[in-house]
């Protein structure tokens, strides 16, 4: 299994530091996020020779930017447009940095949508970028998150768009987290579609949810990537952790015990 993880770990460091604190660690890909103040610097307004010298420098490295995490979402009708003209931006800094991924959100629907309405919102918005994602080899991948947790209505807008390039990031936890999906049925309604994944465990304590280390929590990690291995799945499971330990107590500590349960299940 390919393991990675997202900036929020490190949002501190330089995309230099990053690639060498994933390298020296043995994660095999790293995932920016943009538009949240990461020193990494990868944004829409890096100029052609830093999108090259990012590219080099992860080149060099033998550290795939395995996608990049943008807060693009589609679910209000007043500000979708807008989302789709930025995910255009976004498909070709992707491409530039030689990143065949792009992670987008369905985002929280506008009011008064019904679901049916915000299906078809999301699912056209995605469909006006799926040509341009194509032809720069770009897959544009929707997470379980937000109001878009439950997998059948992720699934629905996948089969409404039928496009290779509009994917899904699946987000192990939120489907069970808000909506009470297990594992099983979680992979059985989005695998067609799953290009990328978000790993992190958690647990509710007095009615608030938080982070815990893979295996004291609430979400079945070793059956996820079962699942996935079963299945010959080659894509990168990223681990994402948002103000949470020091990136040196949890990057090392959550790889170590993932490809752990990877040597269990290989046996």
């Amino acid at each position: 299994m390919n393991f990675a993880f997202m900036s929020f770990s490190c949002p501190e460091l330089t995309f230099e530091e990053i690639l060498k604190f994933a390298g020296d660690l043995g994660y095999v890909g790293v995932e920016p996020r943009v538009v949240s103040n990461h020193a990494h610097n990868i944004e829409l307004d890096a100029d052609a020779d830093a999108r090259a010298e990012f590219r080099k420098q992860a080149e060099d490295a033998g550290i795939a930017i395995c996608c990049v995490a943008t807060s693009s979402q589609y679910a209000d009708p007043e500000s979708s447009q807008e989302n789709v003209d930025d995910t255009l931006k976004y498909i070709d800094l992707a491409a530039d940095l030689g990143s065949p991924r792009l992670r987008v959100f369905g985002g929280k629907m506008g009011d008064g949508l019904s679901r049916d309405q915000a299906i078809d919102l999301v699912a056209e918005s995605l469909s006006a970028t799926a040509a341009h994602a194509e032809e720069k080899g770009v897959s544009i991948c929707i997470e379980t998150h937000d109001d878009w947790c439950d997998p059948a209505h992720v699934a629905a807008v996948m089969k409404k768009v039928d496009h290779p390039n509009i994917a899904v990031n699946w987000d192990i936890m939120h489907p069970v987290r808000a909506v009470g999906s297990t594992m099983d049925e979680a992979y059985d309604q989005l695998k067609p579609w799953v290009k990328h994944v978000h790993f992190h465990d958690g647990r509710t304590v007095d009615g608030k949810s938080e982070l815990c280390p893979v295996g004291e929590g609430n979400i079945d990690h070793r059956r996820a990537l079962e699942l996935l291995m079963n299945d010959g799945w080659d894509g990168y499971m990223s681990g994402e952790w948002i103000g949470w330990e020091p990136h040196d107590v949890h990057l090392p500590r959550e790889l170590e015990i993932m490809k752990g349960y990877e040597k269990e299940l290989s046996g």
